[in-house]
């Protein structure tokens, strides 16, 4: 069912088309490839890990998929090879990373893609199992238990794992860490006989009727699966090979499609020269004819049109401006006399007693002290 190999260098591997292939990179391998080197007998449990790619390019091809939980867990490259590589070699670049002394080892994968007799099988079925994950259900005793289970039920004469994917990559989400909950992962098998009447219960009205509301449906089946396998009904997809019929579709052309413009014409090499005098004027000259006209219209307004400190004195009655004159010069007058006046100081406010002796002591008073002024207190006469 699953082509499951060691790491080797330049290791030649060659999985069939459209059958699931597995291939691990051990770590206990690579420990012997760093220095300082394990003695015999000698544990070593350094992080090592993985990065693959296809030689030449920085990602692997597109139907191989590679996944390693943590630093001290093996790796894993998975997938289902297409049709189109048959006959072409893949050399798939594996370069192991130690994380303590960060020494590299780098080997080579061939993987040389046979073509299956009896692929395509035309009935092909997709489960969903929610207690697994990805890594989990490659594992050989794992797989083989669960096509195990499905060939009870199905009763093919020939069943193959195509394709194994994490429900991480159909847009799942990461679970919480509660309870060991697992991400799930769907397995699509292929068998050549026609669906059993188990797996079509799925498709009554009654079991799509509880799938929509969220329920778990009836499937007389289930207790096959159930002692290890959780699965989740509601989300198995049955496909019939042999019902389906290519057929062309006209492409109706609506909202979102541009429509076709023909090919691309650039323009000529010899361009005809152009004269930019006139749109220099337009921009520039006209713009600043109009700004010297208004200027020119409000300094008039503002130094021509003046009338004058006479004529005004002309237009304004004569009284009025004796009133004005009189107010000007008692401004004048008070603001002189307030610039001269000085201010005694209160009594309360000076000295009484002598700050050293404490003896009685009388205020004493500028030149400029106003006699006349009546103190603020009759008993410091």
């Amino acid at each position: 069912y699953t082509i499951l190999s060691k790491v080797h260098s330049d290791r030649n591997v060659y999985p069939s088309a459209g059958v699931l292939f597995v291939h691990v990179l051990e770590r206990e391998y690579f420990k012997g490839e760093f220095p300082p080197y394990p003695k015999p007998g000698e544990i070593s449990n350094d992080p090592i890990t993985f990065n693959t790619n296809l030689m030449g390019y920085p990602d692997r091809p597109g139907w191989l998929r590679y996944i390693q939980r943590t630093p001290y867990s093996d790796g894993v490259l998975y997938g289902s090879p297409t049709v189109e590589n048959v006959g072409k070699p893949t050399i798939i670049e594996i370069t192991a990373y130690n994380r303590r002394t960060f020494e590299t080892a780098r080997h080579n994968l061939i993987i040389n893609i046979m073509s299956a007799e009896d692929f395509p099988l035309p009935y092909q079925a997709e489960f969903f199992i929610r207690n697994m994950n990805v890594e989990e259900m490659l594992a050989s005793e794992v797989l083989g238990d669960f096509l195990g289970a499905v060939k009870n039920v199905w009763q093919p004469e020939r069943l193959n794992a195509i394709n194994i994917t994490s429900a991480l990559d159909r847009g799942g989400r990461v679970p919480l860490p509660i309870n060991d909950m697992k991400e799930g992962v769907y397995v699509m098998v292929g068998a050549d006989v026609p669906f059993s009447s188990c797996l079509r219960e799925v498709e009554n009205p009654q079991n799509q009727l509880r799938c929509s509301q969220e329920m778990e449906p009836v499937i007389t089946c289930d207790k096959k699966f159930r002692t290890q396998f959780h699965i989740d009904w509601c989300k198995i997809s049955l496909v019939d090979n042999t019902k389906q019929v290519s057929t062309f579709q006209e492409v109706i052309r609506g909202e979102g499609i541009l429509p076709d413009g023909g090919e691309y014409k650039p323009p000529s090499d010899t361009l005809k020269s152009r004269d930019y005098y006139s749109d220099f004027l337009i921009t520039l000259a006209v713009p600043s004819a109009i700004a010297l006209v208004l200027f020119l219209i409000l300094a008039y307004i503002m130094c021509c049109r003046r009338e004058g400190v006479e004529k005004r004195n002309m237009q304004t009655p004569d009284i009025q401006l004796v009133h004005h004159s009189a107010i000007q010069k008692s401004t004048k007058e008070l603001r002189d006399m307030s610039k001269n006046r000085e201010i005694a100081w209160p009594l309360s406010t000076l000295p009484v007693f002598h700050p050293v002796t404490g003896e009685i002591v009388p205020p004493l008073h500028t030149d400029s002290y106003d006699n006349t002024s009546m103190p603020l207190m009759q008993t410091q006469q």
